[in-house]
């Protein structure tokens, strides 16, 4: 059952990254026009870095570097016992990223939020993944 959610979670971020492709408008599309400072919007962006665009300049390295992180991730998760809810979580993610880079040659970020004037990174569902499971470990080891 496990494996069917992360399979679900993987084709969610693929599917929202293909359709904001292929279908969504170069202004955007506002969700939120601004609700007490804040406002979210769905805008096309693409990225060769990490997050915040960090890297940016060394996407060879950085592709290579996931790669490694994906499949050392995978070996302790599937030789160590318990369900690693977390890991899975940053391993979806990270593939996600993955096969971005080696379909487009650049990751597909879409949700973007603004605080108070301070336009927040846009990022995608596999960032999403990536920060939860992050946020899993940091508070349940």
């Amino acid at each position: 059952m496990k494996y069917l959610f992360l399979a679900f979670l993987f084709l969610l971020d693929a599917s929202s990254k293909w359709c904001a492709l292929h279908f969504l408008p170069s202004a955007g599309v506002p969700i939120l026009p601004d609700l007490f400072g804040v406002t979210f919007s769905l805008d096309f962006v693409t990225n060769t870095g990490t997050a915040w665009g960090l890297f940016a300049d060394h996407p060879l390295w950085l592709f290579w570097g996931r790669v490694a992180m994906i499949g050392g991730l995978i070996v302790y998760v599937l030789r160590t016992p318990g369900t690693h809810w977390a890991l899975s979580l940053i391993i979806v993610g990270a593939l996600g990223n993955v096969v971005d880079t080696m379909l487009y040659g650049h990751v597909i970020d879409f949700f973007h939020f603004t605080f108070w004037g301070y336009s927040f990174p846009v990022f995608n569902w596999a960032d999403t993944y990536i920060t939860l499971g992050v946020a899993g470990l940091l508070c349940y080891g």
